[in-house]
Order: C-alpha cells, then structure tokens, then sequence
C-alpha cells in the first residue's frame, strides 16, 4: 500500500498573524516534514490570516473564508492541527476550527457514513505553561466526534519551563521526546490513512 499516495494540511491556530514568528507554525511545519517522509504531499494554513466567520455552519456567508479552508481540508487524506497553549487551554481560533468542523456532522457519501470518515488526523500542542494533555485530549474528541480516525499516539507537545519566556520557536534544536512522538505519529497517521483509503468503514446504512 505504500504506493497510495495521500495528501495532508496542517491547520496552525495561533494567535499571531502573519509575519510574526510562530512556534506552532514551526510545529505544523515539522509535521508536514515527517510526514513527507512517508511519501505524503501537504500545505499548511495559518488560520488566523483569514476571516473565519463564528458558527457551525459550512459557510458562514458575508465574506467567510472558511469555506477555502474546508476545501483543503476535505480533500486531504490527513489533518494536523497545531494548537498554543493559552491561560491552560487551546487558542480561541483551535476552537473556532472544531466549531466551523462540526458542519461536517451533516455531510455524509453515497454509503451513509459522515463525510469525514476515512481522514486521519493527528495534532500538536506548544506552550510554556501546563495544559498539553487537556488540550490534546480535548482535541482528539472533537476531532473524532466529527468523523476523524486518530491514529495510536497520534499526537507530540512541548511545554517549556513555568512562568518563563521560552518559547518553542526559541530553541536551539527540537527535544528528541517531542521530535521521536511527531515522527510516530506522522508514521502512523500515513499508516492509518493508507489502510483507510485501501479499506473503508463499513457502511453505516
């Protein structure tokens, strides 16, 4: 099956626009990189350089540019998500994306499945402060009520020191714990997504 070639889109829900350095863009990006290693071909959006409207709808309308980012993420075969840890929660636009995702519940293909069924996503969580494991698990349920198969250890984090100004982007080179979690959940997201694409969810019909 290594021949099934997939696709994927990492979706980087800082708080900070583009041009200012971005710890969880650096993350998505190192993602997208190890996943390249498995023969997956990907783009990667800073969510918060676009008006993503509130609401749970596909398409908010007056000017949403959700519905581009929607588009991407339903033709990929994978989605990393990369969200910053704030006051010990995920970014109000990692939210937003779990929110504007739950349009996907009224989505279904020809066998009755949600339209979702199928994708593989995986996710990231950067922080100098506690909350990367609520924040993981937190999203992995929204992700998987949507329809997303989330593959073992499907996920990598890194939390600097307390109360201090280190941020993931500062450092000299990646913590081997957090690189080696990103590599096995890049491997098997590829993994699971090449089954997937192979072999189906059975009919829900």
């Amino acid at each position: 099956m290594t021949d099934i070639p997939l696709t994927a889109v990492a979706l980087s829900c800082t708080l900070k626009p583009s041009p200012a350095p971005s710890s969880s863009d650096l993350m998505a990006q190192q993602f997208l990189d190890a996943l390249a290693s498995h023969d997956v071909t990907s783009s990667l959006v800073r969510v918060v350089d676009h008006d993503v409207r509130p609401g749970v709808e596909a398409d908010m309308g007056g000017g949403d540019e959700w519905p581009s980012i929607r588009r991407q993420v339903t033709e990929a075969d994978i989605l990393v998500i990369v969200a910053p840890t704030w006051v010990g929660h995920m970014s109000s636009v990692a939210q937003r994306v779990l929110e504007r995702l739950d349009a996907e519940l009224s989505e279904t293909r020809d066998d009755g499945n949600p339209a979702l069924f199928g994708k593989v996503a995986v996710v990231g969580v950067v922080g100098n402060e506690d909350g990367a494991h609520k924040i993981t698990a937190d999203l992995y349920q929204g992700l998987n009520d949507v329809g997303f198969t989330i593959p073992a250890q499907g996920g990598t984090y890194w939390n600097g020191e307390a109360m201090q100004g280190t941020d993931y982007n500062d450092l000299d080179e990646t913590p081997e714990a957090t690189a080696g979690a990103m590599r096995t959940a890049a491997a098997n997201a590829a993994h699971v997504a090449r089954l997937l694409r192979a072999s189906a969810y059975p009919s829900g019909s």
